[in-house]
């Protein structure tokens, strides 16, 4: 039975939060300050999850989504919300997070780094499954709250080439021998080329092969393969290509990448994430700069550009190999880089790397926990910038460095990364 709600706010996920008969409840389709038609679809011990039915009094935020799949995909989920507000709520999740969380307050609230919303994923990794009654092969992202692949042709956040090939790619599929054991496809876009790797369970025959070298041939990208785990990652057509790459021109600087390399799906958005982080840390010559979990230097080589000492510690051995070909490749001898796992980072190894005036901390969702413990009290680095993917993980290791560490919470800010989705990117600065 439909329930009628007012909404009062948004949650960390997007969703509208309503109470009914007193027990929270989340709203997916919902906005702060509307009024909704809504139907609970699951009933959990503390709160209720529904969807919103109709809109009976609309926000002046709401926005008319753009693509005509939002609802069914599960690729986005605030398209119905203008982006500026989207920004805006993101920064009240970093706030709250470190308020509730770390217990913590930035003196500065820095300005949010927006950039396009639209066309922007550069890197995508679409699944694919033949259903015959759906038209032979679906490719694409998954259907909300399923495990089903959403029935798409198009999509907006993707770069519009990448996006004109999901039907092509679907009519291809279709065709090929081995289409019931090609579970995914990964989008690597590059400055000068795109490539899809085809994840294989089965090998293609000599037909297959040959349609594939023409659809890429056709469609102007590159095929890749993969057979099992990532070091079976090989291209495929053509046998002889250019390397992927990204550039950072203010640093003067070309990022050569593999296909299954991490690297930031928005690349205007990485641009102007690079260059607050530097401002931030305002590395000087001279100086001995530590990158944590520094991938392939992504913000490591423009440290090194400025003329600083810069170590980059990374826990893959592939990306370490990638991170010294590229400063290689860019001539920057004082970027140096070693294989570490930082989650088991110790007082005593950290001690062992010698001093640093400043660092800069980029972790995956998980956080630098033990990196920020092992750091030695009341004195080390003078600075501090640390980017995060997840807010939570920020904050608690923001209570850590602030309230055990000595440390100054003195910025904090949100970087629009992937619009049009409840995650949240944000950059902090530490100091003593």
């Amino acid at each position: 039975m439909n329930q009628t709600v007012d909404i009062l706010s948004l949650d960390h996920e997007g969703h509208g939060v309503a109470r009914v008969d007193g027990k929270v409840t989340f709203v997916d389709g919902a906005l702060a300050g509307e009024r909704a038609d809504i139907a609970v679809y699951r009933k959990h011990a503390k709160y209720n999850s529904a969807n919103a039915v109709a809109i009976l009094k609309a926000s002046a935020q709401r926005a008319e989504p753009r693509c005509k799949y939002f609802g069914r995909c599960g690729g986005c989920s605030m398209q119905h919300l203008e982006a500026s507000a989207q920004v805006a709520a993101k920064q009240r999740v970093l706030e709250e997070n470190l308020a509730r969380i770390g217990k913590v307050s930035p003196d500065i609230m820095l300005r949010a780094l927006h950039g396009p919303t639209w066309g922007y994923r550069h890197r995508a990794r679409l699944s694919v499954r033949r259903v015959d009654k759906k038209g032979g092969v679906l490719v694409g992202f998954h259907e909300k709250r399923s495990s089903f692949i959403a029935d798409m042709a198009s999509c907006e956040v993707l770069t519009p080439d990448v996006s004109a090939l999901i039907q092509p790619l679907r009519e291809l599929i279709v065709q090929l021998s081995n289409a019931d054991r090609i579970p995914q496809i990964e989008i690597a876009v590059g400055e000068h080329i795109t490539v899809l790797v085809f994840r294989l369970l089965e090998p293609w025959t000599d037909e297959d092969a040959a349609q594939v070298r023409a659809f890429a041939d056709r469609h102007r990208v590159h095929i890749w393969e993969q057979a099992k785990g990532p070091d079976t990652v090989r291209p495929f057509w053509p046998d002889i290509a250019p390397e992927l790459s990204y550039s950072l021109p203010e640093f003067g600087l070309t990022m050569p990448f593999r296909p299954t390399d991490f690297t930031q799906v928005n690349t205007a958005i990485n641009r102007a994430l690079v260059s607050r982080a530097l401002r931030l840390l305002d590395p000087q010559p001279g100086e001995r700069i530590a990158d944590l979990f520094c991938g392939l230097g992504n913000f490591t080589l423009p440290i090194a550009r400025s003329g600083a000492d810069v170590l980059g510690i990374e826990g893959s051995t592939e990306l370490v190999a990638r991170a010294r070909a590229n400063a290689l490749h860019n001539a920057l001898p004082n970027a140096h880089f070693v294989v570490d796992n930082l989650f088991e980072m110790t007082s005593e190894k950290f001690a062992a790397l010698g001093h640093f005036d400043k660092l800069l901390i980029d972790p995956p969702r998980s956080g630098a926990i033990e990196v920020v413990k092992s750091l030695p009290d009341g004195r080390g680095p003078q600075r501090i910038v640390y980017v995060s993917c997840d807010p939570a993980t920020l904050a608690r290791d923001a209570e850590v460095l602030v309230h055990v560490k000595g440390y100054r919470l003195e910025a904090a800010g949100v970087a629009n990364m992937f619009p049009h989705t409840a995650h949240v990117e944000s950059i902090a600065l530490f100091t003593r």
